[in-house]
């Protein structure tokens, strides 16, 4: 992974492969950012017009690059747009740094070392630089080999080094804040790889087997519920799902303490490695990126790993529901019933709904803890992804408040998250003749349908969240900011965000 330092060198006398310096959109023309000022000096204080010349406009994620002045080590400036100048007196916003380092690290592919002169005003911000920068140096090329050498085997290697002019070495606040984006990125990236790494690789014993490596790394204890430990714990939900497959389904119980901890954070997600629809088949066009129906479970396993890695006075149990969709002879059939680990029966009526199966087991389990507060995360629904675009997670819950501090914490952290509701009459449309409830209900709000299905199965007066993240969980369109092409992270910010302000007290 990239590595990320803080330097208080001088930028003409830095040795490095690339000078990187912000450019905001002004009123009259694009402006030097704060940071840049040798470089504008170098350029007798005519860099914005030489920007300009060069079509640069200050616009948020252009990319403009030049000679170094005369004098300078480094061989190249890289100016990236940073949006709108700000208000007068206001700082710039840290999302506006995290994605002009995300644009300039991926644009830096292949580089040994840069230099970044952002605008830094505290440690806040140089976290915020340093997390954009390692999100946007990831790319996932495991599964590419085309020569020994590693630039024609990966096209080109990411950015191999950062160094934050401005920063404050020996400064606790930006020390801290440069571990914590070292933690948090690294264990994002994890769960993008886990996202990326394709279904014939990647099925419920091996993720189980991951995410026991590491835990014992991380010192995080981990109990992992086999096909006969979930058959004799009655969880019906997992074992319906995963019973059209040769591979059998897991139940992952992830366990971070910490001894001055007061409150106790529960966290699920759906782990669907591969979801064809089982006998409710997708139609063509729609099982390509399947691979991705494991994003929640991703995240709440790199968020209780970041959660430990920052030694967070939380503790957080993590519960990833991980089986995988088939259609087969054993396979679960619309019609059946099944009896789920909370006794309730549900009458399957399509078996592409299995999200919300598996969530219902493990939302159970997690509720016979009586966590202070749970928070499920799954790639749920088509229908919210209808709703809210392909960079917008919905997030539901029975606790107003809780949900609005949720998505406080996720515009925060800088992901796009929109509070919805749970209205009480689409409850009905799940009832059914034979069974306790039914997988589906009415069609239109179907993403709401979901939420209140698995209302149903968290525990009496415990505070509940549910994110769901089908839309920005996977990236098919070109990279963005820090936000690369394919599985991209989302939600583990806004679950380690939370976790941190829990740790705080300052959700009650």
């Amino acid at each position: 992974m990239t590595a990320l330092t803080l330097s208080t060198a001088a930028a003409p006398g830095l040795r490095a492969d690339a000078i990187v310096i912000g450019v905001a959109k002004g009123a009259k023309g694009p402006v030097v950012a704060p940071g840049a000022e040798a470089v504008d000096k170098a350029y007798d204080g005519r860099l914005a017009g030489v920007l300009e010349t060069l079509g640069a406009s200050g616009g948020e994620g252009e990319v403009t690059k030049l000679p170094a002045p005369s004098g300078f080590k480094a061989p190249l400036v890289l100016a990236v747009g940073l949006g709108p100048v700000p208000e007068k007196d206001a700082e710039y916003d840290t999302e506006a740094l995290r994605k002009a380092a995300g644009v300039a690290a991926r644009a830096l592919a292949g580089s040994k070392k840069a230099a970044f002169a952002l605008p830094l005003g505290d440690a806040a911000d140089a976290g915020a630089i340093g997390e954009g920068a390692l999100l946007g140096a990831y790319s996932f090329d495991a599964y590419k080999d085309n020569g020994k050498d590693a630039k024609a085997k990966n096209g080109k290697a990411p950015l191999a080094e950062v160094a934050l002019l401005g920063g404050k070495p020996r400064d606790k606040a930006y020390k801290a804040a440069l571990e914590r984006a070292v933690a948090v990125s690294e264990e994002l990236n994890r769960a993008r790889d886990l996202v990326n790494t394709p279904p014939n690789d990647l099925n419920p014993e091996s993720f189980a087997a991951i995410a026991q490596a590491a835990a014992k790394e991380h010192g995080i204890k981990v109990q992992v519920l086999d096909e006969k430990a979930l058959v004799k714990g009655g969880y019906g939900g997992i074992l319906g799902v995963g019973a059209g497959s040769a591979a059998g389904p897991r139940l992952v119980k992830l366990s971070y303490t910490s001894s001055k901890a007061k409150k106790h954070l529960a966290l699920v997600g759906k782990g669907i490695t591969y979801d064809s629809g089982g006998i409710s088949l997708k139609p063509a066009g729609h099982n390509e990126t399947m691979k991705c129906d494991m994003s929640g479970a991703a995240s709440v396993f790199a968020a209780v790993v970041a959660a430990a890695r920052l030694g967070l006075e939380v503790n957080v149990t993590g519960w990833l529901a991980l089986a995988e969709n088939m259609p087969s002879g054993s396979a679960t059939r619309p019609g059946d019933v099944l009896r789920m680990y909370s006794g309730k029966t549900v009458e399957v009526l399509n078996t592409d709904a299995e999200g919300r199966l598996v969530l219902a087991d493990a939302l159970w389990a997690a509720s016979q803890e009586k966590p202070d507060a749970i928070v499920d995360v799954a790639t749920l629904t088509g229908a919210m992804v209808l709703a809210l675009g392909n960079r917008t997670f919905g997030i539901m819950g029975n606790d107003d408040a809780f949900r609005a501090a949720l998505v406080e914490a996720a515009e925060e952290v800088g992901e796009p998250a929109w509070p919805m509701p749970l209205p009480e009459h689409l409850r009905k449309g799940m009832d059914s003749p034979t069974a306790d409830i039914a997988n589906m209900g009415e069609r239109m709000g179907g993403g709401l349908v979901a939420g209140l299905f698995l209302r149903e199965f968290v525990g009496e007066g415990i505070t509940w969240a549910h994110l769901d993240i089908a839309g920005p969980a996977f990236n098919e369109g070109g990279p963005f900011g820090y936000t690369p092409k394919g599985g991209t992270g989302t939600a583990v910010r806004t679950l380690v965000r939370l976790a941190e302000l829990t740790a705080a007290g300052d959700l009650g």
